[in-house]
């Protein structure tokens, strides 16, 4: 059996390591926002070459915070992708704004610069753009479109630590960066986790506060929070993480390259010439996915959909008023995208068996 992914395999790689982090937070008495939050902050902050990072309790709190630290509310629009997990529009409509989905590039499955200025109205306060799969979103256009129309620019990088766009890491092109630590990320955390990056001494303030009940100090509130805090035993194993971060997404980028080679002939990842990927997902693309991805199955080789339903088909958003067809790209995906194997312990020969077997499939 080829699972599409497990962890147990880079936690074996770490254990040691993630052991004694684990032992210093239980040992040092202090679990909430404390030594170990501050330490990663900062160290996340170096990786990115940025001043700030707050981290919070999760990649959909990171969103919802970045928009509300930049002053989006009722009554605003904010335009995003449908071909996204749901969280990036959950933390849109949490911070009290409208999410207005624009269609995505069909080689990257990133959100088409045109398509997000024909969405632009009188309303629009802010862009968030998905880096998916690894892959980073034209921000050089992106980045001018918020420039030109006075938007808020959040990079949504959950699926992209370590991406760079012209040498530039994701999340420090945009107003902010915001980051998930689920399980399941490039460096994931063990359990939930998020943090928002920024090179503005005044939108790090401000997300400070509103993570932590808008309180300026104890019992002192400034203004309407929440509680949204990396806890310390989550940021003392992600200093761990982070320092084999790179190491990993070479990994990645290794296997990606096996994949590239020998499927050669299918609709494969196709990389920006600006742009790093680190692979968070290896996605192909191929008419008869179901069949392809049921024979798979059938050959003990596990696959995933990321996403097979769009977020303006989705029952509980047929109220955006979008309609089957209207944004083509984002559905021709839908219907044709599988993410194949990969994380850290699939073996070259593994990834080898995946195309072999793909290759026998298709014929």
């Amino acid at each position: 059996m080829i699972p599409f992914n497990q962890l147990k395999p880079l936690h074996d790689l770490l254990a040691e390591e993630i052991a004694l982090a684990m032992r210093r937070v239980a040992d040092s008495g202090w679990y909430i926002l404390g030594p170990e939050v501050e330490a990663f902050e900062r160290e996340f902050a170096d990786y990115h070459n940025v001043d700030h990072a707050a981290g919070v309790a999760s990649g959909t709190d990171a969103i919802e915070l970045a928009l509300r630290a930049g002053g989006i509310g009722p009554g605003d629009e904010v335009i995003t992708v449908a071909h996204t997990a749901m969280a990036t529009v959950t933390a849109i409509e949490a911070a009290g704004a409208k999410p207005v989905l624009a269609d995505v590039d069909l080689c990257t499955y990133t959100l088409d610069p045109k398509s997000a200025l024909d969405r632009i109205t009188d309303r629009t306060r802010a862009i968030v753009v998905v880096h998916l799969y690894g892959q980073p979103a034209d921000l050089a256009s992106l980045d001018a479109i918020a420039k030109e129309r006075d938007l808020l620019l959040i990079e949504d990088c959950a699926q992209a630590h370590g991406a760079a766009w012209n040498g530039a890491k994701v999340g420090t092109v945009g107003h902010m960066g915001t980051f998930s630590f689920y399980p399941t990320k490039n460096m994931g955390a063990y359990g939930d986790g998020g943090a928002v990056i920024t090179k503005d001494a005044a939108l790090a303030d401000k997300l400070r506060k509103l993570r932590n009940y808008g309180q300026t100090t104890r019992y002192t509130h400034q203004s309407r929070g929440c509680n949204s805090r990396l806890d310390e035993l989550q940021a003392a194993i992600l200093r761990v993480k982070l320092q084999h971060l790179d190491r990993h997404n070479q990994r990645r980028q290794a296997i990606a390259a096996i994949y590239d080679e020998l499927l050669q002939g299918l609709v494969t990842p196709r990389v920006a010439a600006n742009a790093e990927h680190v692979y968070h997902l290896y996605v192909i693309r191929d008419q008869r996915r179901d069949q392809l991805m049921a024979a798979l199955k059938a050959r003990d080789i596990g696959t995933l959909i990321h996403y097979p339903i769009p977020i303006h088909l989705q029952e509980s958003h047929r109220d955006l008023g979008l309609a089957a067809g209207s944004l083509p790209n984002t559905e021709k995906a839908a219907r044709e995208i599988l993410s194949l194997p990969l994380y850290i312990g699939l073996s070259d020969d593994e990834v080898k068996r995946v195309c072999m077997t793909i290759r026998e499939l298709r014929g």
